[in-house]
């Protein structure tokens, strides 16, 4: 579903990532870890369109995605791919289901049917009870769950994580990855990892390791 061929990253004459090829299937959890300023956040990035590689190719369900325009560009990541970070970024403003919705609008989905699919991810997550609550009123799980509800509003090909956990205590990071294992098992959802939680990442699908900007 996902295919990176000879991947190289230079920012001036640093080169950040170094000839990466890569294939990932539907419905596969695959962790990439390795050593600060490995690569690994450049990487995710290029992956999911937010940056673009110096040259390579990168193909999401058979797309290659640099070739598309910028506003064809917009319009396939909203569609085909959600993004969870380290800091959950979800709008102090709204409510949980008004955050959960806003991909959707982007995407000029109906607020019934936006609604309609927030409240249903809440459910699945069991935060239903915090729909009409605003981020300042969750605990830091609860808003990184919320943050990777509204990563799936759209039904994307791929979710891209970096670092999910690294902001949550132990126990709320255990029960994060588990998530990801659920949503698998209930959507055959596709995950690719940026993570330093070693028990995460030696139980995923996959595991890849960035040496110096190449997959050892």
């Amino acid at each position: 579903m996902i295919v990176g061929k000879n991947i190289f990253k230079s920012f001036n004459k640093l080169e950040v990532l170094k000839g990466i090829d890569l294939e990932i299937v539907k419905g596969e959890i695959v962790s990439v870890v390795g050593a600060s300023g490995a690569g690994k956040t450049t990487l995710l990035q290029i992956l999911g369109t937010l940056d673009k590689p110096t040259s390579g190719k990168i193909l999401i369900d058979g797309i290659e995605v640099q070739s598309l325009g910028e506003k064809k560009l917009s319009a396939f990541r909203n569609k085909h791919i959600g993004f969870v970070f380290q800091f959950h970024h979800l709008l102090p403003e709204f409510t949980a289901v008004e955050n959960l919705c806003i991909p959707a609008y982007i995407a000029g989905t109906s607020a019934a049917d936006a609604k309609k699919r927030a409240m249903e991810l809440l459910e699945f997550l069991h935060l239903q009870d915090r729909a009409t609550h605003k981020p300042s009123e969750l605990s830091g799980g609860e808003q990184q769950r919320i943050a990777v509800a509204r990563s799936l509003m759209n039904k994307p090909s791929v979710i891209f994580a970096d670092e999910p956990s690294g902001n949550l205590d132990s126990t709320n990071a255990r029960e994060l990855h588990d998530l990801f294992f659920s949503l698998r098992r209930e959507f055959n959802q596709t995950f690719v990892i940026v993570t330093h939680n070693e028990e995460f990442a030696n139980g995923s699908d996959r595991k890849l390791t960035i040496v110096d900007g190449r997959i050892q």
